[in-house]
């Protein structure tokens, strides 16, 4: 039997583009990995965390804004 570990990687969405962010290291969290980010990309403090999804033999979690968005 052989086992792989899945990369994780961390998408947003920014002016339509999607933006793939690079995992920091295995011993941050999702929220750690939102904290690290927020930092050059400000709109991820308010995001929600959606996933993670297994796709592409990747662990892909989404960071999705609720700026912008009324009602």
């Amino acid at each position: 039997m052989i086992v792989n570990q899945l990369k994780r990687v961390f998408l947003h969405k920014e002016n339509g583009q999607e933006v793939r962010l690079a995992d920091p290291g295995a011993e941050f969290t999702a929220n750690d990995v939102q904290n690290f980010y927020s930092a050059n990309y400000p709109v991820l403090t308010n995001a929600k965390i959606i996933g993670p999804e297994i796709k592409d033999d990747e662990m892909q979690y989404r960071f999705e804004s609720t700026m912008g968005f009324k009602g």
